[in-house]
This record gives structure tokens, sequence and C-alpha cells, in this order.
């Protein structure tokens, strides 16, 4: 039964989706249901997928969830803790001091909960590249204004 509860999410945010979607306004300018076939095509997708989980998760009920278990040992509940606390400290400093300093505060972090102290010049490096390219690209070549 437990492995039944995430496809049923799943299928009960894509109906929600779905139903917020079909209340979208309509466009004044050309096609008056234009701003609503992205977003209902996307619920839609989301739906079925959902229902196929659902049918697959039905078809493995009697198994033991041996993957479910292994979140639970090793390294692994450390690993999921520290990214969730890096991911609330990356929202916090994002709009204070912007997304290229927060980005590689919050790779740095990522990579050194990940690959350790070891490899501290090649996280710092990825972090700081990562970043810059990514800021560069939005900020100069696409002219996206980035906090």
């Amino acid at each position: 039964m437990l492995r039944l509860i995430t496809p049923l999410f799943f299928i009960f945010a894509g109906v929600i989706y779905v139903v917020f979607t079909f209340n979208l306004p309509q466009a004044k300018i050309g096609d008056p249901n234009g701003p609503l076939y992205f977003p209902a095509v996307i619920g839609i997708f989301l739906l079925l997928m959902s229902i196929v989980y659902l049918f697959q998760e039905w078809k493995k009920r009697g198994e033991k969830m041996e993957k479910v278990r292994q979140l639970f040992t090793g390294r692994t509940p450390f690993l999921i803790i520290a990214s969730l606390v890096l991911i609330f400290i990356y929202t916090f400093l994002f709009e204070r001091i912007g997304f290229l300093y927060s980005t590689i505060i919050f790779l740095t972090g990522l990579l050194f909960v990940v690959n350790g102290r070891k490899q501290w010049i090649k996280n710092i490096l990825i972090a700081v590249i990562f970043s810059f390219i990514t800021w560069y690209s939005f900020a100069e070549l696409l002219n996206v204004s980035l906090p």
C-alpha cells in the first residue's frame, strides 16, 4: 500500500494542475485559448504518466521495498539532509547576495558534501567555473536579468 502513495499524490496534483489550467484567463489578442495549450499538455501528460506509474506500482505491491530501505542506510541520510540544508541556505542567500555568489557558495558546499575535502581544488573550480558560465550565459548572452 505504501507504494501507491506517490503515484496517487501525482494523480491528485495532475488533476489540480489541469483544473487550474482550464481556469486560466483567455488571451485578449490572438487565439483566446493560446495561454491554455502548453500548460494543458503538461498537465495531461503529468496525469497520464502518473496513471501509468500507479499501474506499475500496483503490479509490484507485493514485493518488498528494498530501495526505500536503502535510503536510510549508510551515508544516504546525511547526503539528503545536507542537500536540503544547502538548498535552504541557497534560497536564503539568493536575493541577498545575488545569483553568482550564492550559486558559488551552494555548489561548493554541495560538492564538498558529495566529493569530500580531499578534492577541494576540483570542488571549488567546478563551482566557480559553472556559476560564472551560467551567469555569463544568462546575463550577458541572453540578456536575462539575474538578481
